[in-house]
């Protein structure tokens, strides 16, 4: 078939499919996918093919504009059991810390201006006030995560000095975040205190000089040490530095501000605790334990905090509007001693062993099969390390978990399943109650398609071949 049987840009652009393009994407975009769609037909013409109809080369303009134009995060369903997901973007926010995004999002805010002075404002102050009456700490400080806490501690009391370390706490948690190279990056010293799994106190002692800045305790995160270890507490190490007039820096990594021993998971460092035992700055993430936006929070000593507020580094690292709205409202949570009832993080901790069953077995009498089976569910984002919470899962067997999952991840909402003994798994403690309604459809349309016995990239049979096989 010629080639001169194809239409031209013009006269694809002059129909009416074409100005229904133009009119949802705009002349640019539509005459960039006619182009496309017009050189992949070429090839098939080149290759002995047909050539496509104008319905067809619109149709494929359109459907590839549609995915060119779709935002790439979007969201999902949670169903891994696994709390704070990193890949599925920690914690899930509260109603109200949603609504206060919103509120300061389509408009302008007092982002960095004093309405009582009517001039400008400072938005470090923003959420520190609540900080402060939650933990008792003399100032606060938010940036835009706890690696820049990290960072900006380091740098701005440390650089060009010596920070001691136990060589045990050189973590790395996901993303290739790991302290030593912080510390390169921030101009502090590493001095690695102890051994691999035994740390004294009097390793610590031994490595102060005075071109020691820092003394730093870090939280294991996602591992732990056990058998024939120890480390100094950090009671120790703050009653060491006070002898020495040096600081102690206290990176929590997750940082809880409730007790998860009370929801019959290990102990969690507390923020208060470490406050409490006189650390001199503490810094902990937003969006972990404390289920509020991705924020990296320093917490301790006036002067420190201050330091740290006017440092260059602060303004590369400062959190912006939306974060600040977010975070002032979790924080809120706290004072109104509502936040396990409020916030998501909390709520799914919280979540009875029986009530989980309940919801699972709805689930599996709404489908009409599936197993409803005993099962762990994680924490997750770096936060204890092997602690799990009991949990019951509606179980599927289908022939294929594999192609049965990519249904799943491909419904409207995608669903985040967990495969395990060749079954797929749904864990109802990390579903939110206003998503039953939209998992139960996309497991029914995976099912069907599983019913067909076409996974993802084998291609339907014929309506007709179909009704047979019925």
């Amino acid at each position: 078939m010629s080639l001169r049987s194809l239409p031209s840009i013009e006269r694809l652009l002059q129909s009416e499919g074409g100005a229904s393009l133009i009119d949802a994407f705009g002349r640019p975009l539509t005459v960039d996918a006619l182009r496309n769609e017009l050189a992949a037909a070429r090839l098939l013409v080149r290759k002995g093919n047909p050539a496509p109809s104008t319905e067809t080369l619109l149709a494929e303009a359109r459907r590839n504009l549609g995915a060119r134009l779709a935002p790439s995060i979007s969201p999902v369903i949670n169903a891994t059991g696994v709390i704070l997901h990193t890949n599925l973007g920690r914690a899930p926010l509260s109603p109200a810390a949603c609504e206060a995004m919103l509120r300061v999002a389509g408009g302008y805010s007092t982002l960095e201006f004093d309405l009582s002075l009517g001039r400008r404002g400072d938005r470090s102050k923003h959420a520190e006030a609540k900080l402060l009456q939650l933990t008792g700490a003399e100032a606060a400080l938010v940036v835009n995560n706890n690696a820049a806490a990290v960072l900006l501690a380091l740098t701005g009391l440390a650089r060009r000095k010596e920070v001691l370390i136990a060589r045990s706490q050189l973590i790395e948690i996901g993303g290739g975040f790991r302290i030593p190279e912080v510390m390169q990056q921030s101009g502090a010293r590493l001095v690695e205190v102890g051994t691999t799994n035994r740390t004294h106190l009097s390793d610590f002692e031994t490595a102060i000089h005075e071109r020691t800045g820092l003394i730093m305790r870090a939280h294991h995160s996602n591992f732990r040490i056990t058998g024939f270890m120890t480390e100094p507490s950090l009671q120790s190490l703050v009653e060491l530095g006070e002898q020495h007039q040096l600081s102690v820096f206290d990176d929590l990594g997750s940082g809880a501000l409730l007790d998860t021993a009370l929801f019959g998971l290990g102990h969690e460092p507390m923020v208060q605790e470490s406050l409490q035992t006189r650390a001199s700055l503490v810094a902990f993430s937003g969006d972990k334990l404390l289920g509020g936006p991705q924020a990296g929070i320093l917490l301790g000593e006036r002067r420190l905090v201050d330091r740290l507020r006017k440092h260059p580094l602060a303004r590369a690292v400062r959190a912006d509007k939306l974060c600040l709205a977010a975070l002032e409202a979790t924080l809120t949570h706290y004072l109104l001693d509502e936040a396990v009832q409020q916030i998501p993080v909390w709520r799914m901790i919280a979540a009875e062993a029986e009530t989980l069953r309940r919801r699972a077995s709805s689930w599996a009498a709404e489908l009409g099969r599936g197993q409803v089976v005993p099962e762990l569910s994680t924490v997750g984002g770096g936060s204890l390390p092997e602690e799990t919470l009991p949990t019951w899962v509606l179980s599927l067997d289908p022939p294929h978990p594999g192609p049965f999952s990519e249904r799943l991840r491909r419904a409207n909402p995608p669903v985040i399943a967990r495969i395990a003994d060749n079954q797929v798994r749904f864990d109802p403690r990390t579903v939110l109650p206003e998503e039953e309604g939209r998992l139960l459809d996309a497991v029914r349309l995976a099912l069907m398609g599983e019913r067909d016995g076409h996974g993802p990239d084998t291609p339907r049979r014929k309506p007709k071949r179909a009704r047979e096989d019925a």
